[in-house]
């Protein structure tokens, strides 16, 4: 399974992940069946809130999963219509993240759970 992680550092698997997919400096794959890690940068990091471009940012890599934070809707919508799911991070490194999500411990990401912007005060699922 594919996994993406949207990071800011790059601390291999202890990484911290990132409380915003969108914004994200960089983003962790990681190939749990090759046992592979690639790091890459967020190719759609300076969008206008709101139009975010999962596939630009990924850089057209190819995933299952996001484990991230906080999410908007455009993004969460886009990457759900590609058969990828999103969950929210519950824990603070990569390597965490993934032992919860192996023993069925993340909660998948809805709609009535995503980032509606951060100007005027509006509130985010971040954690």
């Amino acid at each position: 399974m594919k996994f993406c992680f949207p990071i800011q550092n790059d601390r291999a698997l202890d990484s911290e992940v990132y409380g915003h997919f969108g914004s994200a400096p960089a983003f962790m794959i990681v190939d749990t069946a090759a046992e592979a890690v690639e790091t890459i940068g967020n190719a759609d990091q300076h969008h206008a809130h709101g139009t975010c471009s999962p596939f630009r940012a990924l850089g057209g890599r190819d995933i299952d999963c996001v484990i991230v934070g906080g999410i908007g809707p455009g993004a969460l919508n886009k990457l759900s219509q590609a058969g990828i799911r999103v969950y929210r991070a519950s824990a603070r490194t990569v390597r965490e993240n993934l032992d919860l999500f192996s023993a069925g411990n993340l909660q998948a990401f809805s709609p009535g759970h995503v980032c509606s912007g951060h100007a005027g005060g509006s509130s985010c699922a971040h954690h």
